[in-house]
């Protein structure tokens, strides 16, 4: 924009301000002394014939100062908020030495659908689209609370990005509010446009692998949050919601432990504990146990294990790391293909390759299963986020087994536990409630109690309201 912006509001002005924009519309109606400016592609087009279009073929001069006076004409005096009114999709009417601005923004958005990284067996089937309106939409369907607060912050010097915090009083400490608030607005950059990119720019520790701020596309885990004193972000255009404060357990939960017995959802919640050792150790172990501690392996394995391993004419360290290697090329590779061509490259690349591998001598058999193993078992954790973080990991943890055997793999873990303890999120411990230790919490960490059982709120909140529910006989 003009540096020397003039303080007077004008038809000019605006007009110069958005010059050389083959998409701006301007229409005069000189028996009204009126004129609108607008983006087509922005507005709705049948709002705009109702309540532009018709009233002004029906009205004369004298009426417009008096259709003018409505509601939903919002005067205007600042020429940059005048601006950008338009450029979120207002009309800007001009009638005489006045401006007004009618919101009557429709742009094409996607519809409500299921979530495809987050999916249920039981449960809502609805996730959030791109549009921070219809987000709101649905979260308030589901909430009808006047404590449900939302601000909103403008991000981006150029992009201009809505940003919209929610939280509810009288639950939610306003420290962290505030906290989270604070960040937002100190945010400096060109444009912002997903919930992703916001987490890295309020992140305490940006350089860690792991993620210290919960994402998700789905309202009913955003009102469960909201509810249990947690402060949620959401960004328009961005499918996603941010939940604060964080932790590490908390990103092996899903909506489907609580819309099920209390039993099976505890199951499947120590199956994902389960599946995590798996992820970081199986392979690693292997590589441990085939270089330098071959007495770990019961006798009858061990014939056969040398017989697998007869052929392969590279250490159990490369040996691993080229399948891990493979199989994330076939994950990605999966990711980036249309659905149908994707799944069928997952399976059979997998297959033919590993079965070549093996005739080749390029790989063992046990080798083959202990890969296939982990990334079978990095599936099962529901956040996508959190599951390629600690693939990631794994790499680090094989190399120091192939140097250093299984005090490698005790090195590697203790690693990740002593940064784990350091991370925290929005001020907050990361590993809560097992760093500061709250047993209370554990009913809904590593295990899914019934519902009679879980009667206060998340420590980590630091809410004043932790009674949640209060059971009545």
């Amino acid at each position: 924009m003009g540096k020397n912006q003039p303080k007077e509001l004008t038809l000019d002005h605006i007009l110069q301000e958005l010059d050389q924009c083959a998409d701006l519309k301007h229409r005069s109606f000189p028996e009204l002394a009126a004129d609108l400016v607008y983006f087509q592609h922005s507005v709705d087009n049948t709002l705009f014939t109702q309540e532009i279009l018709e009233p002004f073929s029906r009205i004369q001069l004298p009426e417009v100062e008096r259709m003018l006076q409505q509601s939903q004409f919002v005067k205007m005096s600042d020429p940059k908020t005048a601006v950008v009114g338009i450029l979120d999709g207002n009309v800007a009417v001009f009638h005489r030495k006045s401006m007004y601005l009618l919101n009557i923004s429709g742009p094409e958005e996607r519809s409500v659908q299921s979530s495809e990284t987050e999916t249920v067996i039981a449960g809502p089937h609805d996730a959030f689209v791109e549009s921070a309106s219809t987000n709101l939409s649905l979260i308030r369907r589901r909430l009808k609370s006047p404590h449900l607060k939302v601000r909103k912050y403008a991000v981006g010097e150029i992009s201009k990005t809505a940003v919209y915090v929610l939280y509810i009083e009288e639950i939610a400490d306003m420290d962290m509010v505030e906290d989270l608030e604070q960040r937002i607005r100190k945010i400096e950059t060109d444009e912002l446009n997903d919930g992703g990119k916001l987490t890295q720019f309020i992140e305490d520790q940006p350089n860690s692998v792991f993620p210290q701020f919960l994402t998700t596309e789905r309202p009913d885990v955003v009102v469960s949050k909201l509810a249990a004193g947690r402060v949620i972000a959401i960004v328009d255009n961005s499918p996603t919601a941010i939940s604060a404060p964080a932790s590490f357990f908390e990103f092996f939960s899903s909506p489907d432990d609580y819309y099920q017995r209390w039993a099976l959802g505890t199951a499947l919640r120590l199956l994902r504990f389960l599946a995590l050792i798996i992820t970081i150790t199986f392979t690693a172990m292997y590589v441990s146990v085939t270089t330098f501690h071959y007495e770990m392996i019961p006798e009858a394995l061990l014939r056969t294990l040398a017989e697998s391993r007869n052929r392969v004419p590279f250490p159990p360290v490369y040996e691993a790391l080229l399948m891990e290697i493979m199989i994330e090329l076939l994950r990605e590779a999966g990711a980036r293909l249309p659905t149908k061509i994707g799944q069928t490259i997952g399976i059979v690349g997998g297959i033919v390759i590993g079965q070549a591998a093996v005739q080749a001598g390029l790989t063992s058999n046990v080798l083959i299963i202990a890969v296939a193993s982990s990334a079978i078992a990095s599936f099962v954790i529901p956040s996508y986020m959190m599951s390629a973080s600690i693939r990631l990991i794994r790499f680090g943890v094989i190399i120091l087994t192939g140097i250093w055997g299984n005090m490698g793999l005790v090195m590697g873990i203790s690693l990740i536990v002593i940064h784990l303890s350091g991370l925290t999120s929005l001020g907050t411990s990361y590993i809560t409630p097992v760093a500061p230790m709250k047993p209370k919490d554990w009913k809904d960490i590593f295990i899914r109690a019934p519902f009679s059982s879980l009667r206060t709120r998340p420590s980590q909140t630091k809410t004043a309201n932790l009674v949640r529910q209060k059971n009545r006989k």
